[in-house]
């Protein structure tokens, strides 16, 4: 194998790696963008959460008398 043909196929091997490293650094960029969005909705959820239980118990305090100030 001449020297001309080594170095066209180191070139077509950093290409390749090159392309393979740039896909996996999107595909990370994704999947931290698809964790981000988990981790926001949860964190709304669990407010909302939070805000019924509030609700729920105030609501049963005023209907047992309990919310009334002396």
């Amino acid at each position: 194998m001449d020297s001309q043909s080594q170095n066209q196929m180191s070139y077509n091997a950093g290409q390749a790696k090159g392309q393979a490293e740039e896909k996996a650094s999107s595909m990370m960029d994704q999947a931290n963008d698809a964790l981000q969005s988990v981790k926001e909705s949860m964190q709304q959820s669990g407010e909302q959460i939070m805000a019924k239980a509030q609700e729920a118990t105030d609501a049963m305090k005023n209907a047992t008398g309990m919310n009334k100030k002396n």
